[in-house]
């Protein structure tokens, strides 16, 4: 498995694919990469040469776009400050409901997590 930017990259995928991986890198940046290093889209991860590997890590760096650990850091501290500073948004994340809109009533089941049951209590019959 090549190992770009210390991701493993899956072999048998195509290389504009295999970049995916990296979290930050989507399918547009991982041809924009491969265009500017002039290596086929359509080879397979497993044939990349060392040569062609280092000119990827290369054009990266270059492209000095946050990727892996330091785009997480740069989402939570955004976040962070959403909920520091007391926005509608901030207070969607740290309540754990859906923060771009999307309707509560029914179907966010993702973000509210297991259905708490509520009510099913019966009164108690007294006896006289």
């Amino acid at each position: 498995m090549p190992r770009i930017k210390g991701v493993d990259i899956p072999n048998e995928k195509r290389v504009e694919i295999a970049l995916t991986y990296i979290e930050g890198i989507g399918v547009s940046t991982s041809k924009k990469i491969l265009g500017e290093t002039k290596i086929n889209p359509d080879t397979r991860a497993k044939d990349l040469t060392e040569a062609e590997i280092a000119t990827i890590n290369s054009k990266i760096s270059e492209l000095e776009i946050p990727i892996e650990g330091e785009l997480r850091r740069i989402v939570s501290a955004n976040i962070r400050r959403l909920k520091e500073i007391k926005s509608y948004r901030g207070l969607r994340h740290y309540l754990g409901l859906p923060v771009r809109g999307q309707r509560t009533r029914t179907n966010a089941r993702t973000r509210k997590g297991k259905r708490k049951t509520v009510g099913g209590m019966k009164k108690k019959l007294t006896k006289k």
